[in-house]
């Protein structure tokens, strides 16, 4: 498209959405489109803040008829830059920051329904009025829109209870990619009608629609809760403990997050105010959170019976337990501040996995052993949700290396993460989704079937391939170029 078609897309989409709404100077771009890493730093043509699912239809529409590229942007905590252009100055970011509102709040088919742009703190805050939880939690929960959640399903530390967003979601509004609106938001839990389209557009990373609005699932809120910390000799007594801890406490087990010991040494140095829970350094960490919507003060004693047994049996061999809301949240802050942490010790090379959880400790030993042969003195700051298998697997760049040559080996380092990650059958994408970023991996080590039908779906979708192009798929390979 050249620059006086460009211009006059600009003015309709102006007309259409108001001023406000398009932005298209280069300096009000470069403030609004960066990533949080900073890989992918080039400008669209324009940012368009639509209002109303109606906007957002009305300028799918144009961008269509126009064949510009519409790129959707959530609340930019992303790091395989699914929100970010492919192609500077020819495609249009499309970000529903003003579509904020909670729609309706259900408390008697305990759900709501909440526009795209809502932060997840916010949803959680409604759940709250009402009685009620949205049990969906992140640390960037302030920033991270519901949109954005959907779009990648986003899983989080109260995955090993209550799912990841796939299980949150009872209906979607979505806006396909020439404008019509599909109206899923009925919120009912039960609809055999025929195919459960909304399940296809969880996940889809905004290449199949652009979801404007949900229908979100809640629960009881918790009326008793218990946090404790607990040091691990090694990876194989995590394990230990986490079937002990499934056989006595059950399903009030709502977050267990395993963290080594590098991992409380950035975060140490990284907050002033913050000090080592435990008496002794341990190589690995467990924060546990047990919750029940039970009355009664039960599930302390319950707790404290199934610690005790650890600790009797060996696999847990120091313990802390969260006298109150002040003292748990500082245990949370540890684990939550691990991720800006990593600053600390220089560059931080991070792969989003997950493997069964049983090949946790044999994945992660000859991993880092290989690795350690590579590049001697990397450090492994390997944390996450050890009850579903989902590893942060980051990587430390060596004490005195330069980060530029660090860098450098980010290929290598990756060819060992992920060659590891399939010979254990697991995933090089569990939370963050594909984006841009690993497309090309997921080409390279996806099973060519469900890429041949993941393409087919895409095609059928968005035939002229404007949404989202380059992620998740790559151009070419089985099914239609234009998919990618």
């Amino acid at each position: 498209m050249n620059g006086q078609d460009s211009a006059a897309v600009i003015g309709r989409l102006r007309r259409l959405l108001g001023d406000e709404a398009v932005i298209s100077d280069p300096a009000d771009l470069a403030e609004r489109v960066g990533e949080p890493r900073g890989r992918y730093r080039d400008l669209p043509l324009a940012y368009l803040r639509p209002a109303t699912t109606q906007q957002v239809s009305a300028a799918l529409t144009l961008c269509h008829e126009a064949g510009l590229v519409i790129v959707p942007r959530g609340g930019n905590t992303g790091l395989v830059g699914g929100q970010c252009v492919r192609s500077p100055h020819e495609e249009v970011v499309i970000s529903l920051e003003r579509m904020r509102e909670i729609r309706r709040v259900d408390a008697d088919g305990a759900s709501l329904i909440a526009e795209a742009g809502c932060p997840l703190a916010r949803v959680q805050e409604a759940a709250a009025a009402a009685g009620l939880l949205f049990p969906m939690s992140l640390a960037s929960e302030g920033t991270a829109t519901i949109g954005g959640n959907i779009a990648t399903n986003a899983g989080g530390h109260l995955t090993i209870r209550y799912g990841n967003m796939r299980q949150q979601v009872l209906g979607l509004e979505v806006v396909l990619a020439d404008g019509r609106i599909l109206d899923g938001l009925k919120g009912l839990r039960k609809d055999n009608s025929g195919y459960d389209l909304n399940q296809l557009f969880i996940g889809s990373e905004g290449t199949l629609g652009i979801i404007t609005a949900a229908s979100l699932n809640l629960v009881s809120a918790p009326r008793q809760s218990m946090t404790a910390l607990m040091g691990v000799a090694d990876l194989p007594s995590t394990l230990t403990l986490l079937r002990l801890l499934r056989r006595h406490l059950g399903e009030t087990i709502s977050a267990l997050e395993l963290m080594p010991r590098l991992a409380m040494d950035f975060v140490l140095d990284y907050l002033p105010d913050a000090h080592d829970p435990l008496v002794r350094e341990h190589p690995w960490y467990l924060l546990l959170q047990a919750d029940t919507a039970v009355a009664g003060d039960w599930l302390r004693d319950a707790c404290a019976r199934s610690l005790e047994r650890a600790a009797d049996e060996g696999v847990a061999a120091d313990t802390v337990v969260a006298g109150n809301d002040i003292q748990a949240d500082s245990l949370w802050r540890l684990r939550e501040s691990v991720s800006p942490a990593q600053k600390i010790g220089g560059v931080s090379l991070k792969h989003d996995i997950s493997v069964p959880v049983a090949a946790i400790p044999e994945f992660v030993d000859e991993t880092c052993s290989a690795l350690a042969e590579r590049v001697p003195g990397i450090r492994a700051c390997v944390f996450g949700h050890v009850g579903d298998g989902n590893l942060h697997f980051n990587l430390s760049q060596p004490e005195g290396m330069d980060p530029e040559v660090f860098r450098a080996l980010e290929a290598d380092c990756n060819r060992i993460v992920f060659d590891a990650v399939m010979r254990h059958r697991g995933s090089i994408a569990a939370e963050h989704g594909i984006g841009q970023l690993r497309a090309e991996e997921l080409a390279l080590r996806g099973d060519t079937v469900r890429l041949g039908l993941m393409r087919r779906l895409k095609s059928a979708f968005d035939p002229e391939g404007l949404l989202n192009p380059g992620k998740i798929l790559t151009k070419g390979g089985h099914g239609n170029s234009s998919c990618g």
